[in-house]
């Protein structure tokens, strides 16, 4: 199976990217991570909804970055990645 990943950044020349091999089985932790756009939160919710009805042995934490405009703070990203094991970024208007 092969993936084409979207960038939504303008690159003059894109960037070669590889897709990180998927586990077996999911279980731990799952952070989603709100860029603070509008409707993300909505998209989010109704992941969870799905989530958590396929996937109850995952524990979903919500996070939420102060804006889409910057990259999350420091101390943001160092709690996500501590405390999870999987991150959901929702990108979304």
């Amino acid at each position: 199976m092969s993936f084409k990943i979207l960038d939504p950044t303008n690159e003059a020349v894109p960037v070669t990217r590889q897709v990180t091999p998927r586990p077996e089985k999911l279980t731990g932790r799952l952070a989603f991570l709100d860029i603070s756009k509008p409707r993300g939160n909505v998209l989010l919710d109704r992941l969870q909804e799905a989530l958590e009805q396929r996937l109850p042995q995952i524990e979903i934490t919500r996070y939420t970055k102060p804006t889409f405009s910057k990259p999350a703070p420091d101390a943001l990203r160092v709690e996500i990645q501590r405390d999870n094991d999987f991150v959901i970024e929702a990108l979304a208007d």
